[in-house]
């Protein structure tokens, strides 16, 4: 499943192969420690498209700099977010877990009678994993996991915190949400001026400029809440877009320049790790926290639907790994992968021990080459959420290649896909096949009964660690 460059000598992998759907390395299985462990940067994009980047398919928009990694690591084409909603997947990230599985089964949000999770407070998170190898840890931009102590970054394992803890916006320039100011320095209040992704890009430079002096090596978490609504690019980058992209609509330019405003800021990062001279040691991820939202304008590529849906453009994210001297330069792999296999990933480049069960798996044998595919496995996602069209219930899928049993509404019909005939999901085969449907939904509810037990709404912290 990779497309490769013949010839190209690949390092060997760092540590030993994860192959189980369920990982717990112990210490006396402790991969290999690498003499110097990488740096690592995870950039997170919110709501971005599948093909809203110009090496996944875009043809109206301009991302050199994503692009340059592509060009330089490898591209993850079908790479799954764990939700196709922010808090999950972001929840999946940390812990390399499903989101039920640390309270996290949808959007944590302000207001108690809209919130739909917690993270558990006994869950272990890539920070705090990485520190005891002596990491240093910081995240910048958007945290939307915890609003107040004790589920704040600097709570939850990160030295340094620069940015935002809610779940949105409601203006780039401002920063507030509901009238509320969420944006930090560590755990103090600030009202900075300028457009967030600008701060964003800013204050990550600053953490490399500090970090770079150092003898540790460190994770940033660089999470920018661009380009999710509202759709606010600065206005010098709206203009640019209208000049070049002849007859482009007015919806549709305002969130092109907005990617392409965030990917000079990805940009900034990378020319900084260039020009510290430490660029050679630090692996780079960039993905994002579910697919692109369809209301403002979203391309998903050749995906149906979008954020907030189980289809496939809810779901798949534009992903790339790179890590020179690791990774062959332009390569590419169509394996299942998702956000949960980052966490043993980045443990295991780092040659940390996983001492906690885990749901995800390292994708270290397809990055370095030693392995075309991952052993076959059920992909499970769910979305708890109020409103009229939820009541407090969850919409939920599993995808056992090569079918797809979704459910995108509590109370419509299970849907059911073959992805190899039918990626584009336009033939619900349901009918058809109803003893496929019952063995899919069997194995969703014994999922549903693993994630019931890990609560949510009340204080958890007496209760087994996740």
């Amino acid at each position: 499943m990779h497309r490769r460059t013949r010839g190209v000598a690949l390092l060997c992998c760092v540590g030993a192969l994860f192959t189980s759907a369920t990982s717990a390395l112990r210490a006396e299985e402790a991969p290999t420690v690498p003499t110097r462990r990488p740096n690592i940067v995870v950039i997170l994009a919110d709501d971005l498209g599948y093909a809203d980047i110009s090496s996944f398919g875009s043809t109206d928009l301009k991302t050199p700099h994503v692009d340059r990694l592509a060009a330089e690591g490898m591209k993850l084409t079908r790479f799954y977010a764990n939700c196709c909603v922010c808090s999950p997947t972001r929840a999946s990230l940390l812990s390399g877990r499903y989101p039920e599985l640390v309270g996290v089964p949808g959007v944590i949000r302000t207001h108690s009678e809209n919130n739909w999770g917690r993270l558990h407070p006994n869950a272990l998170l890539l920070p705090a994993a990485l520190k005891r190898a002596g990491y240093r840890t910081g995240i910048v931009g958007k945290w939307h996991l915890g609003l107040e102590a004790p589920d704040r970054p600097t709570d939850r394992g990160f030295d340094e915190f620069h940015g935002f803890l809610g779940d949105m916006m409601d203006d780039y320039f401002d920063h507030r949400r509901h009238d509320v100011n969420y944006m930090r320095d560590g755990e103090r209040t600030i009202d900075p001026e300028g457009h967030a992704t600008d701060l964003f890009g800013q204050w990550a430079c600053d953490l490399l400029d500090e970090w770079a002096q150092e003898e540790q090596p460190f994770f940033l978490y660089l999470a920018f809440n661009a380009p999710h609504t509202p759709i606010q690019p600065p206005d010098d980058w709206l203009a640019k877009v209208r000049v070049r992209e002849s007859g482009i609509s007015d919806r549709r330019a305002k969130l092109v320049a907005l990617i392409e405003h965030m990917d000079r800021n990805i940009g900034r990062v990378l020319d900084r790790l260039d020009e510290l001279g430490i660029a050679d040691e630090t692996l780079v991820v960039f993905t994002s926290d579910n697919g692109g939202d369809v209301g403002p304008g979203a391309n998903n590529g050749p995906w149906r639907a979008g954020k907030g849906t189980m289809y496939e453009g809810g779901l798949l994210v534009p992903t790339i790994v790179r890590w020179p001297s690791r990774i062959e330069p332009g390569s590419e792999s169509s394996a299942a992968c998702i956000t949960m296999d980052l966490f043993p990933t980045l443990c295991e480049a780092a040659g940390v021990p996983v001492e906690r069960e885990i749901d995800g798996r390292s994708l270290m044998p397809l990055l370095t080459g030693e392995a075309d595919d991952l052993p076959a496995r059920d992909l499970f996602f769910v979305r708890r959420e109020g409103g009229g069209e939820f009541w407090g219930q969850d919409a939920r899928a599993v995808r056992r290649w090569p079918y797809k049993l979704a459910q995108n509404r509590p109370f419509e019909s299970y849907q059911l896909y073959d992805l190899s005939q039918d990626p584009q999901e336009a033939k619900n085969l349901a009918a058809d096949m109803p003893a496929k449907v019952r063995e899919l939904a069997v194995a969703l509810s014994q999922q549903i009964q693993r994630g019931g037990a890990v609560p949510w709404q009340t204080d958890a912290s007496e209760s087994a660690a996740p």
